[in-house]
């Protein structure tokens, strides 16, 4: 595929392909839709560089020979390896080949020199997930894509599939570079247009699937649990009801005719108002299986979110703790899952925070299958207005090891996050949160991996033969982002603070009194929730050991989330050996001086990127650091005013 003028390479643009594209390659074995699309990859490279693409030919003198044995059609594997001058790709699958391909562009030059000895990659989790929350019609509220910050939808436009699906495939292609292999392609609030989607309209969803499958990515539907009322005109929902469970296996049926290859559903079910089988006095197992039953016999896989709270609290109560609500609900029902049905957690027991504890839930339920979710769109981390680069983030979290010995990362069947592409022309919005999708593909692949190491990958093929300088540079921006982000926002692990409804920017108290269960607490003595069991909500006990000592004291929690588990006074002494709130004020200020030093660092790189590239990236920056201001001067300005303690270092609080 060529460069397009429509929108940006990313991490795909020509020159990335030199090294192939320059070389003889041969491409042999069985027949696969997948090789197709290998060949055509290394056909276009070739074309554009000089080299030269033969199928089953002889492997003479060939640079790069790949080798399709078909022994295993679903294998992700490959094994890559060179020597005699040769480099040697062999998969048993289609999609192993594919992913071999990228990898041996991601290599360069490096696949071509020297001796490789023969090493097989496979992914550690099978299923490598975004869910699009893109609705068909533009909803009145949340718009054409639900917290989506990088214009409109990549699927959907004016009530119905786009009609060019070029871009789609593009989109397929880039997600496939990084490991991804499944998409949901519309939200999981699903309203009225988008609940059509599984019955008569599920010929746009076809339409979508075709796009990307040369790519080997598997289409996901959203679908709303209550859809046998609406769409079957059934009177009721029930998942124990013979005559809903026959609807669902109807429907299922339907869409496995139009989509052969279909994923499965995403489900959001009694939370935030959307039905579930609370209704029916059932469990969230019983609805999860009756879905699990009429995809069981096509393969498929329903993902059931584990985002169920009470969204109606009273800000009084203190033993309300919205934190705990997974647990409660989820783990008395360990084992009663179907074997097709995944449990999807959000990575921390809140919602996607800049610091959070990861979820007490991950590791609590050996007897059923669970997807960890992310969420790469930046809902509370910028908004791909602010550079945040989440790959340490997910990284500790994934190797969080929640019995103090396995690692999140390996207790869990798949990696699910919010996508955060949109039909921008970068993609993201913002050019450097292309890293932030990138990493996910890559840690969803490896959750071990080091991400420092995924990001000097993202950028080599971003900006193919970049100078050292720009590396630099770009490490310079993204490495401390996430914590850069963190100091000007919201602390310790208190998390919120943002303006209701759309989540952007600064208010302290802005959901305090809500019934959202986000609360801080901060009164003229302290802040934070008490969390702990001797005292609190009793949320630090869901942990095992280590963890649940370690969390119920405020003399051994961690400092960065002190105020997540305790209540605490200003004064109270860190382990860094500050006060809480001289912590504040300095970080508060930290902050925006390290975003003025990440402003600074990319002006001087003009000269390395292509200039709309960095045009739009500079743009971003001077929004930033205007927000960051904001949020320095109003948490801190409250917290003196709150606390009465002034600051130690005497600078100017607004």
């Amino acid at each position: 595929m060529t460069d397009s003028g429509d929108f940006d390479a990313a991490w795909l643009p020509a020159a990335a392909f030199r090294a192939v594209g320059t070389r003889r390659s041969v491409l042999r074995g069985v027949t696969d839709p997948l090789a197709d699309t290998v060949h055509g990859e290394l056909a276009d490279a070739c074309a554009r560089f000089g080299g030269e693409v033969t199928r089953d030919g002889h492997a003479v003198d060939a640079d790069l020979v790949l080798e399709l044995t078909g022994g295993e059609p679903a294998d992700e594997g490959y094994t890559l390896q060179r020597g005699g001058g040769t480099t040697t790709l062999t998969a048993s699958g289609g999609r192993g080949l594919l992913y071999g391909l990228f990898h041996v562009v991601r290599l360069g030059e490096d696949a071509f020199a020297g001796d490789l000895p023969p090493r097989t990659h496979r992914p550690a989790l099978a299923t490598r997930m975004l869910d699009h929350w893109d609705n068909v019609a533009v909803h009145p509220v949340m718009g054409q894509v639900e917290r989506g910050y990088a214009g409109g939808s990549l699927f959907w436009a004016d009530g119905r599939a786009r009609g060019d699906l070029g871009r789609v495939r593009a989109y397929g292609r880039l997600l496939a570079a990084c490991g991804i292999n499944a998409v949901a392609v519309n939200n999981v609030n699903v309203h009225a247009t988008e609940a059509r989607l599984l019955t008569d309209r599920i010929g746009d969803v076809a339409a979508i699937a075709g796009a990307l499958r040369p790519y080997g990515i598997r289409t996901h539907l959203s679908v709303s649990f209550a859809a046998p009322m609406p769409l079957g005109g059934l009177p009721t929902a029930d998942p124990l009801d013979e005559a809903v469970r026959d609807w669902w296996a109807g429907a299922t049926a339907r869409v496995y005719e139009a989509i052969p290859d279909f994923g499965g559903y995403v489900v959001k079910a009694d939370s935030e108002g959307q039905p579930g089988p609370f209704a029916y006095g059932r469990s969230h197992a019983d609805g999860a299986n009756a879905l699990a039953a009429a995809l069981e016999p096509y393969g498929g896989t329903v993902h059931w979110r584990a985002f169920v709270y009470d969204h109606r609290q009273d800000w009084r109560d203190r033993s309300t703790d919205r934190a705990r609500a997974a647990y409660d609900h989820f783990t008395p029902l360990d084992g009663e899952f179907a074997d097709n049905a995944v449990l999807q957690v959000k990575h921390g027991p809140m919602d996607f925070q800049v610091r959070e504890p990861v979820s007490p839930l991950i590791g609590a339920m050996p007897g059923t299958r669970l997807a960890v979710e992310l969420q790469v769109t930046q809902e509370y981390t910028g908004q791909q207005r602010h550079v945040c680069w989440l790959g340490p983030m997910w990284s500790e979290a994934l190797r969080f090891r929640p019995d103090g010995e396995v690692a999140a990362g390996r207790l869990a069947d798949g990696l699910v996050a919010v996508s955060n592409a949109g039909d921008d022309r970068f993609w993201t919005g913002h050019p450097l949160a292309q890293a932030n999708l990138y990493t996910f593909g890559r840690l969803a692949w490896d959750p071990a991996a080091d991400p420092g190491a995924v990001l000097d990958e993202w950028t080599a093929l971003t900006h193919p033969g970049a100078p050292d300088r720009l590396a630099d540079g770009l490490h310079a921006i993204l490495d401390g982002s996430w914590a850069t982000y963190e100091k000007y926002t919201a602390p310790l692990g208190v998390g919120f603070m943002v303006q209701p409804g759309h989540h952007y920017g600064p208010s302290v108290d802005g959901y305090e009194y809500s019934p959202w269960g986000t609360y801080h607490f901060a009164d003229r003595d302290g802040i934070g929730v008490d969390r702990s069991t001797a005292t609190g909500t009793g949320f630090a006990g869901q942990y095992a050991e280590p963890w649940a000592k370690l969390y119920e004291s405020p003399g051994t929690c961690p400092d960065e989330l002190l105020l997540f588990f305790h209540h605490v006074p200003y004064g109270h002494v860190l382990h860094s050996g500050k006060t809480v709130i001289q912590h504040i004020y300095d970080t508060h200020f930290e902050g925006v001086e390290e975003a003025e030093e990440a402003r600074r660092v990319w002006a001087g790189l003009v000269d390395l990127v292509e200039p709309e590239r960095h045009a739009r990236v500079a743009e971003r920056f001077e929004e930033q650091l205007r927000c960051a201001r904001e949020w320095r001067d109003q948490i801190n300005s409250y917290f003196l005013r709150k606390s009465g303690v002034p600051d130690a270092h005497g600078r100017t609080i607004h």
